[in-house]
C-alpha cells in the first residue's frame, strides 16, 4: 500500500537539483541536434544554389 501512495505523489514531487541538471542537458543535446540539422539544409541550400548559378552562367555564356 505504501508503494502505491508513492507512486500517487511522484508526479508532484519536487525535483532534485541532479534531476533538473539532467533535464537541462537533455534538452540542449536535443536543441543541439536540431540546430545541426538546420545547418546541414541551410548548406545543401547554399550548395545547390552555387551549382544552379554555375549552370546559369554556362549557359548563358553559349547563347552569347
Amino acid at each position: 500500500m505504501k508503494k502505491l501512495l508513492e507512486l500517487l505523489r511522484e508526479p508532484f514531487k519536487k525535483p532534485t537539483p541532479l534531476e533538473m541538471i539532467a533535464a537541462s542537458l537533455s534538452d540542449a543535446h536535443l536543441s543541439k541536434l536540431e540546430a545541426e540539422a538546420g545547418v546541414e539544409y541551410a548548406q545543401s541550400i547554399v550548395a545547390y544554389n552555387i551549382a544552379r548559378i554555375e549552370r546559369l552562367n554556362k549557359r548563358m555564356e553559349e547563347y552569347k
